[in-house]
């Protein structure tokens, strides 16, 4: 099918036609991906450098900060370098490189974001099998897992898709490399691949979210029967916080992209992208590992002993 392309590239239109707003967005996706890279590479460095933070929840935390570096890297980049310099275009490859990039690692997130809730359920509501049941074997089977089940699952329908013959328009009302859009722009019939993209979908994101939630519910039933008022607020904060960050991923995720007779390519389309794909991401390493007391004071004594050091040179 390749061999009958005529399309070599695809114009993303992106966030906004106004130079003005395109300056302003840069500056705020700039921030944006600067505290996602700042924040999740400290808790990569912090958790891989202090023997007190070599437990389960810190090694899915440390691994969720990979993906997340990852995942935006894959089309913040782009975006910020189209915003600067008003370049539009993408190639063919570049295009589907991205959007196989995108769709796997954002996939991994929801399972990683799964697993690290099941992690809290067993610590909160099973502390005492805490460490027999997350062992290091399971613990490493189940981000092999994450990883794996994702490409296998967002593979076929991206390499079908690769496949497809474009012949023009060659114009996506998008920032990324979006897939609902790409099959628009086929001029072949891709009602096959949206119905397996969708089942996949279907599959992952209410699947995800239900194991998700009900280890979130029985945590708050746990937390609910801790006599201290104190320590039932403490546990809420956090809980609540933990809560906000996967309602809104979800909802906008699932409002995007499983939603009845969606087509996609509408400018709503681009800002609940932005919800979830920025907006959580940023928020992610501060909510889930950089409030943490272990982190914090890790975090302290490491800024402490840079500024010795400083003071020694």
């Amino acid at each position: 099918s390749m061999n009958h392309t005529t399309v070599v590239e695809f114009v993303l239109l992106g966030l906004t036609e106004s130079r003005r707003w395109e300056i302003t967005l840069f500056l705020f996706l700039g921030i944006a991906y600067l505290l996602i890279l700042l924040g999740n590479i400290s808790v990569i460095s912090i958790t891989l450098t202090n023997n007190f933070l070599q437990t389960p929840m810190y090694y899915f935390l440390r691994n969720f900060a990979l993906l997340e570096i990852t995942f935006t890297s894959t089309f913040l980049p782009s975006t910020l370098y189209s915003l600067l310099t008003e370049r539009k275009t993408i190639s063919l490859p570049g295009c589907f490189l991205q959007m196989l990039f995108f769709y796997c690692l954002g996939t991994c997130t929801l399972f990683h974001m799964a697993v690290m809730s099941l992690d809290r359920y067993v610590a909160i509501c099973r502390p005492l099998h805490y460490t027999a049941i997350m062992n290091s074997r399971l613990c490493l089977q189940l981000i092999l897992g994450c990883w794996a089940v994702s490409f296998l699952l967002m593979f076929p329908p991206t390499i079908m898709t690769v496949q497809l013959p474009f012949c023009g328009p060659n114009v996506m009302n998008h920032f990324y490399c979006d897939a609902s859009l790409l099959l628009q722009l086929s001029c072949t019939e891709t009602g096959f691949i949206e119905e397996l993209m969708f089942i996949i979908l279907i599959i992952i994101l209410p699947g995800t979210l239900v194991v998700t939630a009900v280890s979130y519910g029985c945590i708050i039933v746990t937390i609910l029967r801790i006599p201290s008022s104190a320590g039932r607020r403490k546990a809420f904060s956090t809980c609540s916080a933990h809560l906000i960050v996967v309602m809104v991923f979800y909802s906008t995720c699932i409002y995007r992209y499983i939603r009845p007779a969606q087509r996609g390519g509408q400018d709503s389309d681009k800002v609940l992208s932005l919800f979830f794909s920025v907006l959580t991401q940023t928020l992610n390493p501060y909510i889930y590992s950089l409030r943490n007391r272990q982190v914090k004071q890790a975090l302290k004594e490491r800024i402490l002993k840079f500024s010795g050091s400083l003071r020694q040179m």
